[in-house]
Parts: C-alpha cells; structure tokens; sequence
C-alpha cells in the first residue's frame, strides 16, 4: 500500500498511528510528525472552535495539537482534516512534555 508522500503514514484508517488514527494514537502521532514541527503549526483561518472533550468547556484550537484552557486537555487535529470533527483527545492524563 502506497505512503502518505509528507507524514510516511501507511495505512490510511489508522492502524499504524497515522494521521486517520483516532484519540490519543492520532494525538501522539501529530506531536511527532516531521520531527514535531507540526504540532505548533498555525491552523489556516484562525483554528476551529471546539468543545474540550475532557472538561466540556469551549476552546479554540488554533494550532494543531493544542491544549483546553480549562483542564489542560491536549487534542489535535491532523492536517489532512479540515472540519472540527475530527478533533481528537488524548485522554485526561496525557500531558504535553
């Protein structure tokens, strides 16, 4: 099977912790990808409003791994997505180093 040209991904659904991957695989293979340049990337239009999926509360995730103001809750988004749906949360003990 054919690999993502920019992130190396295989497997387009996931399995190998790529950027179709989901909670916190999807979040730790964000923070990783290209030598983690990605992560602090600046999402296109300002970033997509978003509800924390650990605490509720309402944030903007504007870069693509990014934390709720709240709770600290760390999510990302992929680059290959381009809605808030695809939002995903690592948990509520996974923490940014």
């Amino acid at each position: 099977m054919p690999g993502c040209p920019s992130c190396g991904s295989t497997n387009k659904h996931g399995a190998d912790g790529g950027p179709f991957s989901t909670g916190r695989e999807l979040v730790e293979f964000v923070c990783n990808a290209h030598g983690g340049t990605v992560k602090n990337q600046l999402i296109e239009g300002g970033g997509y409003e978003s509800t924390c999926q650990g605490c509720g509360s309402a944030f903007t995730l504007s870069t693509f791994v990014g934390t709720c103001p709240a709770c600290g809750g760390v999510h990302a988004i992929a680059p290959v997505h381009r809605s808030a749906e695809h939002i995903q949360f690592a948990g509520k003990d996974f923490s940014l180093e």
